[in-house]
This record gives structure tokens, sequence and C-alpha cells, in this order.
């Protein structure tokens, strides 16, 4: 079953937050997203993430999406 946790959601299992030093697997940027599979975790930038949301979701475990903080950091400055 697949779940979705934002940084507002308050699961257990999923209490930890991204840093700067979670790069992306696809190509190296920061990582915003982490998915859970039966075979281990994959970060991705926000691109990324929604490029293979549709292909990975249906087999995802969790779905930790912190993308939100890109649009926070925006109306900060």
């Amino acid at each position: 079953m697949s779940q979705i946790a934002t940084e507002d959601s308050s699961v257990d299992e999923l209490d930890y937050s991204l840093t700067a030093l979670d790069r992306c697997d696809s190509c190296g940027a920061q990582a915003y997203i982490r998915v859970t599979l039966n075979s281990g975790d994959l970060l991705f930038c926000a691109h990324h993430g929604n490029e293979f949301k549709d292909k990975l979701f249906p087999t995802a475990l969790h779905w930790h999406d912190e993308s939100a903080r890109l649009l926070e950091d925006r109306t900060a400055q």
C-alpha cells in the first residue's frame, strides 16, 4: 500500500527530513523527495520526482515529498 507523506504529516516511520547533503539519484541536485521501495530508497529532486512519480508511486511503500520547501524559500526573500 502506498502512502504520501509531506513535511506537514506526522508519520513516525518517516520522522526525518531531507538536508542539502541528500542528492538526487538522477542528476545530483538537492533531493526533496525520498521514495521507499521494497528494494531500498531512491532520492530525487523535485523535477525528477515528478517525472518518475507515475511509474514509481504504484509500487512505493512510502513517498516522502518536501518539495513545498522550494516555495517557502521563495516567499521568505
